[in-house]
């Protein structure tokens, strides 16, 4: 057995050293501080804590209340709300303690995008389709029946006249905004008025623009009629993987609770809370000039890949408010191939991305397998210290893999090269006493 754990051992330390020498553009993941990543490895990854703080099922809680209160408080802070529950274990999760909240199991009614249009597969139907079944959370675990908002494909986003008559004739229990791919912010106000016309709850699956709206971008949901908001803690806001909710309305506290507990969860990742008390801390000293900086690397990579010859989506709009772009390579699909294709040339080269389906991928019955999108996200890139010139070296380097087809091996050694530049995490304490120093004087 000794010989299979040194196996591990060395797996992991390759996977280390790849990312290392990598170029990292997956949207929906982000990198922790070594102040984070001491709090997750504490002991509190041992223990369990049931219930509410002050009200556990388990005794031995003293210090994680301690904890798990402290980092309610910071998110309260930094988004400005009077409610927040840290205990859902992903952004998952999260979701599914909105359902639970805001409408009936097994016969509820959902409004949400597509997965084609960026919703994700927790706002998805169970249902037969095309011959094959769609597993969606919403549907597999909730029951609901899920009709989708209209989306304007040339702006990627929703359309808000034509999602308000879909919300009136529907008339859901629940509207949720938010989605995987989310380039700009959603009409949240005008369609939540519509959305309380008919008695709907409101909810916002903030997963992917999180650190955004917290540090004052993108957009301010629960002041926009949002009911609650959904929170993934590992993207733009750069935490351990875990989940929130917050709302700002006292009356559905008391639901939003029993939502998570004890309906959905038991022990929730206690390392994971710690850790995510210390990003919050983080963000409230360093994430204004973070996230900032985010978006402009993002409409920087976008500009230069379009000088490139890639075309990027809305660039009529300036391509994104957001950390991410999306740009569609069908154009490729002869020479190069399609998502699938590039995502393992990229990868060749020690560059991460991921394939996307766009919203006309169905109309062309192209699966998700090899998709004609990439979804490409600024967020780690820019935690690791890079600025719009090295937006430029990357957009050069797509080029030479796709359009000039270099040989990626090459590619891959002056990525390499460039990589060594930028291996420091910023914009967080740089020493774990200075994290515990911050969260003392709070």
């Amino acid at each position: 057995m000794s010989k299979k754990i040194e196996e591990i051992r060395h797996i992991l330390m390759e996977h280390h050293e790849m990312i290392k020498n990598a170029i990292p553009l997956i949207a929906s993941e982000n990198i922790t501080s070594p102040a984070v990543d001491e709090a997750c490895n504490s002991d509190f990854s041992h223990r369990y804590a049931e219930g509410w703080v002050g009200q556990r099922v388990y005794a031995g809680c003293k210090y994680i209340d301690l904890i798990e209160d402290m980092c309610m408080e910071l998110i309260k802070k930094y988004y400005n709300c009077i409610f927040a529950d840290v205990r859902p274990v992903s952004g998952v999760v999260a979701n599914l303690a909105l359902y639970n909240a805001f409408t009936s199991r097994n016969n509820g009614k959902l409004m949400c995008l597509p997965i084609p249009k960026g919703g994700h597969i927790s706002h998805a139907p169970y249902q037969a389709k095309s011959g094959r079944l769609i597993y969606g959370t919403a549907g597999t675990v909730r029951g609901l029946d899920v009709q989708y908002l209209a989306f304007d494909e040339e702006n990627m986003n929703l359309d808000p006249d034509a999602s308000a008559k879909r919300i009136r004739e529907f008339k859901p229990e629940m509207v949720l905004f938010g989605g995987s791919v989310f380039l700009f912010p959603h009409p949240v106000k005008e369609l939540s008025e519509v959305a309380k016309e008919v008695g709907a709850h409101v909810g916002y699956d903030a997963a992917h623009v999180a650190g955004l709206i917290g540090s004052g971008y993108f957009q301010d949901p629960l002041r926009e009629g949002a009911d609650a908001m959904s929170i993934s803690t590992h993207k733009t806001l750069p935490g351990p993987q875990h989940g929130t909710v917050i709302s700002n309305r006292k009356d559905l506290i008391k639901d939003l609770k029993n939502a998570a507990f004890p309906a959905l969860l038991s022990n929730h990742h206690l390392h994971n809370v710690a850790g995510l008390a210390i990003t919050v801390a983080e963000m409230l000293e360093f994430g204004k000039e973070y996230h900032k900086k985010v978006i402009e690397n993002a409409k920087a990579f976008g500009q230069a890949l379009s000088e490139r010859g890639f075309k990027v989506l809305c660039e009529h709009l300036g391509f994104t408010e957001s950390h991410q772009i999306v740009v569609d390579i069908v154009d490729f699909e002869k020479t190069v191939g399609l998502g699938g294709d590039i995502e393992r040339l990229l990868e060749e080269a020690n560059i991460i991305i991921n394939r996307n389906l766009l919203p006309w991928d169905i109309r062309e019955k192209r699966s998700y397998l090899n998709p004609s999108g990439l979804r490409l996200g600024t967020s780690e890139v820019t935690r690791l210290g890079m600025g719009k010139s090295e937006m430029i070296d990357i957009a050069e380097y797509f080029k030479k893999l796709i359009i000039d087809k270099k040989d990626p091996k090459k590619v891959k050694e002056e990525i390499t090269e460039f990589k060594k530049d930028f291996q420091q995490i910023k914009y967080c304490f740089q020493s774990s006493n200075q994290a515990y120093k911050y969260l003392n004087f709070y």
